[in-house]
């Protein structure tokens, strides 16, 4: 394991940060006395966020949509005019989906690996030479064990997380002796908003709540363990309850097995 990580005066920068995971993230960070940059769409909900994290003067909010190029550019100028630097990138920022492959429309594929791919893969090539050249810093993703496993109502969404796994395993074999760390976070079911906003098969949001995520773990709980992870230098963090860790656990030694049990889950 790597030396452990201290974020006294770091600069965090997360996406997807006005709510969920992010919010739950960029609290805990705060709390290990991080200056925190939230990014989002929406501004007064970023601030809403800003001024509840512990010393928030030190924060703060840079408004962008991650899929567009021109404005993560801005964001990234804007980050490093007010902050100097960036030491952690937590790519959390994500799109769900909750609908069966043959009702899924060709645009909602491509709007879910728009979000939970490709602006990912964009924002951490912006980010990485700063990186490179300072010699330091972690970049993390926020996948899904939905990425590891693959279930039903969830094939794109499923997809787009193992991509950017993926993606994050090739960046960390490249980067590795330049001392720059990269960590997959896969969180299982966890209480947030991610179900009213997953995309149906037509690519409007679901609008209510999965009995699975509404028995998932506290977001704060997800923000508590991720995080500690992240400083104790760990590179594969799965956070979820026993059924999901049971499952990344089969998933190892006996996909057959996994599939099988894929066929009875209740996700939906």
């Amino acid at each position: 394991m790597a030396k452990r990580d201290d974020l006294s005066g770091k600069v965090v920068w997360i996406t997807g940060a006005s709510s969920g995971l992010g919010k739950a993230l960029a609290q805990e960070c705060a709390l290990q006395g991080a200056q925190v940059v939230l990014t989002a769409r929406r501004l007064d909900e970023l601030e809403k966020v800003r001024v509840s994290l512990l010393n928030p003067d030190q924060h703060i909010s840079v408004c962008a949509d991650i899929t567009d190029e021109s404005q993560v550019r801005r964001a990234y100028e804007q980050v490093l005019q007010q902050k100097g630097r960036i030491d952690w990138l937590i790519n959390n920022a994500g799109l769900s989906q909750r609908a069966l492959i043959a009702d899924t429309a060709m645009l909602t594929e491509r709007a879910i690996m728009e979000v939970d791919y490709f602006s990912q893969v964009f924002l951490t090539k912006t980010v990485l030479p700063a990186f490179l050249k300072q010699k330091s810093g972690r970049i993390a993703f926020v996948s899904s064990v939905a990425g590891l496993l693959g279930t039903q109502y969830r094939a794109s969404y499923s997809a787009a997380k193992a991509a950017i796994h993926m993606w994050a395993n090739s960046l960390r074999a490249e980067v590795a002796d330049q001392g720059v760390d990269v960590s997959v976070i896969f969180p299982g079911f966890v209480k947030t908003n991610v179900s009213f906003n997953a995309l149906n098969g037509e690519g409007q949001a679901q609008g209510h709540q999965d009995e699975a995520i509404e028995n998932g773990l506290e977001a704060d709980e997800f923000a508590r363990i991720a995080v500690k992870a992240l400083l104790a230098g760990d590179e594969y963090i799965v956070v979820g309850g026993r059924k999901e860790k049971l499952g990344v656990l089969v998933s190892r030694i006996s996909p057959k097995t996994l599939y099988k049990m894929i066929r009875k889950a209740r996700v939906k």
